[in-house]
C-alpha cells in the first residue's frame, strides 16, 4: 500500500459516522424544505432564518475569545476585522487561513 492510500484510508466505522453525519445534515435540510414549502414566512421569521449562520459562525467564533493562544487571538483579531468589511465566506476563509498559518509560525 502507498504512503497516499495509507494516509486517506478511513476505517469502517470513520466512514459510517461520516454517512451518518451527511444523511442527518441532508435529512434536516429537506425537513425543513418540506414543512415550509407551502408558507410565507413573516418578515420577522425571515430575518431569523437570515440570522442563523451567523449564529453559527459565532458560536464556532466564541471560544476564541477565551484562549491565551497569541495564533489563535491574532487570527480572532484578523478575522474581525475583515467582517466589518467583507461578506461571510471571504472572512471565514481569510480567518481560517491567517489562524493556521499563525499557528504553524508560533
Amino acid at each position: 500500500m502507498s504512503d497516499f492510500a495509507r494516509y486517506f484510508a478511513l476505517d469502517v466505522p470513520s466512514l459510517l459516522a461520516i454517512l451518518a453525519m451527511m444523511a442527518v445534515t441532508y435529512a434536516t435540510r429537506v425537513t425543513g424544505y418540506l414543512v415550509l414549502r407551502n408558507r410565507t414566512l413573516s418578515p420577522r421569521a425571515t430575518a431569523v432564518l437570515e440570522a442563523v449562520p451567523g449564529a453559527v459562525l459565532i458560536s464556532v467564533i466564541a471560544p476564541a475569545f477565551t484562549t491565551t493562544n497569541p495564533a489563535d487571538l491574532l487570527g480572532l483579531a484578523v478575522t474581525l476585522a475583515m467582517a466589518c468589511r467583507f461578506p461571510m465566506l471571504p472572512t471565514v476563509i481569510v480567518g481560517v487561513a491567517v489562524t493556521a498559518l499563525l499557528r504553524h509560525m508560533l
